[in-house]
């Protein structure tokens, strides 16, 4: 390998639907070699993190704006269906499909294969960084317009 250390895979595409595969590793595992509980959340962090970063417009981008903006989760529901093991090879499916005023909505699923083992519903909201809320900045209208449901 020349030039440096190669990008992680930030997921892909395919219509309004982003896809990001993810390993579980011992140390996502409880005593029982399952997916501890928390651990889902952070798949799907990764997911609309992923999501967004792949759109063009990743956290960073909007930390090193003059008017810097943020993203909190006001609501998170998950619907546990199966147990995620260790070695697992598993996809995260993330769609953003409401974006209004200060507010996003996103949709995820966590597979193995064809078989959901989660989902989750998701309520975030653009934030100034003293954590009022804002309206986002239009750059994020513009990257993510073509994802969002009509």
């Amino acid at each position: 390998m020349t030039g440096g250390a190669r990008e992680p895979s930030a997921g892909w595409f395919e219509g309004r639907e982003h896809f990001l595969p993810v390993r579980v590793y011992y140390e996502d595992t409880d005593f029982t070699g399952v997916v501890y509980h928390a651990n889902y959340v952070r798949y799907f962090e990764r997911g609309r993190s992923d999501f967004l970063r792949l759109a063009g417009v990743g956290h960073a981008d909007l930390l090193d704006r003059e008017d810097p903006a943020a993203f909190v989760v006001t609501k998170l529901t998950i619907d546990f269906k199966r147990p995620g093991r260790i070695d697992d090879a598993l996809l995260v499916r993330t769609t953003y499909d409401v974006f209004k005023g200060p507010r996003l909505e996103v949709s995820q699923t966590l597979l193995r294969g064809e078989e959901i083992l989660a989902t989750a519903d998701v309520h975030a909201v653009c934030i100034h960084l003293d954590g009022r809320p804002r309206r986002p900045p239009a750059v994020l209208g513009e990257k993510l317009g073509r994802f969002l449901l009509a």
